[in-house]
């Protein structure tokens, strides 16, 4: 187990149908070149949303569970830098490093939103970088339907949200109806604040932080902009995907191959104006 005793959180995707997706202003304010400059020898990164994307980029747990097997039981480093995504498997994900046999340092290079705030927290020891911001908030999901298609979902989530806010408060060492009222604030954590505040343990030195400003980093994540107005105009998860892998000929991982689209336009133009044509 992890040096620290830290609550397990249990959350099981077979009581409800929701659909948790990238918070909008969390992706806004996502910087995908930030990362570290030296991952380490036993370190696993995550550089990307949280859960299987439509052209099999993402992280999840399957992955995490991978190197954390393949590490064996030695310290191990998380270096962070996501927009959050599936509630799912960033639960799954903290609970692999909340079980690791040895200490896991949790560095946050740019942002830890939402699902990636939560898996932060299972750092024995948790860094931060300079800019860096942790984002916690009330389990959010888009979900369809009538009032009382919606009052079911908003039943589902509490159990959830009240997951979380024993996370936040055991590390903060606050009460969960302080945590709670955080999360109820959508509040914005930044690194000095963090460390403060009991969030975080320590701060990362400027050097250890770099940038890739390929354009596969914009084009990242220019495709969850898309993806994410379209859910907002209400399209289905499996609406979106199949649109976006038509978009580009079904070729995994589009962004980082800087293929072009069907119409053969600059990809990152492409989707800019897709963007803005969906109001995103």
């Amino acid at each position: 187990m992890s040096l620290l005793q830290l609550p397990e959180i249990r959350a099981d995707h077979r009581l409800g149908a929701a659909q948790f997706d990238v918070r909008p202003d969390a992706l806004e304010r996502w910087q995908p070149e930030v990362r570290a400059a030296d991952g380490g020898e036993a370190s696993i990164s995550i550089y990307d949303s949280i859960g299987a994307n439509w052209d099999g980029s993402g992280v999840t747990a399957k992955m995490v569970g991978a190197v954390l097997r393949n590490i064996g039981a030695k310290d191990v480093t998380v270096n962070v830098n996501s927009p959050g995504g599936d509630f799912f498997e960033g639960v799954a994900i903290y609970n692999l490093l909340r079980e690791h046999k040895a200490k896991v340092t949790v560095r946050v290079m740019g942002l830890a939103a939402s699902a990636a705030s939560v898996i932060a927290m299972a750092g024995d020891e948790i860094l931060m970088g300079d800019g860096a911001f942790l984002m916690i908030h009330n389990a959010w999901a888009v979900a369809i339907g009538n009032r009382h298609d919606m009052a079911d979902a908003a039943e589902r989530l509490a159990p959830f949200d009240a997951a979380m806010a024993g996370v936040y408060a055991s590390r903060a060492g606050i009460s969960e109806a302080e945590a709670a009222t955080l999360m109820d604030k959508e509040t914005w954590i930044g690194a000095a604040q963090a460390v403060e505040d009991g969030f975080a343990t320590g701060l990362i030195d400027r050097a250890d932080i770099t940038h890739d400003d390929t354009k596969a980093s914009g084009n990242k994540k220019l495709l969850a902009m898309v993806e994410t107005s379209m859910a907002k105009s209400g399209y289905s998860r499996s609406v979106r995907r199949d649109a976006l892998k038509s978009l580009f000929n079904g070729t995994p991982s589009a962004a980082e191959q800087d293929t072009t689209p069907s119409a053969g336009d600059d990809i990152a133009a492409s989707l800019q104006s897709l963007v803005s044509a969906l109001g995103g």
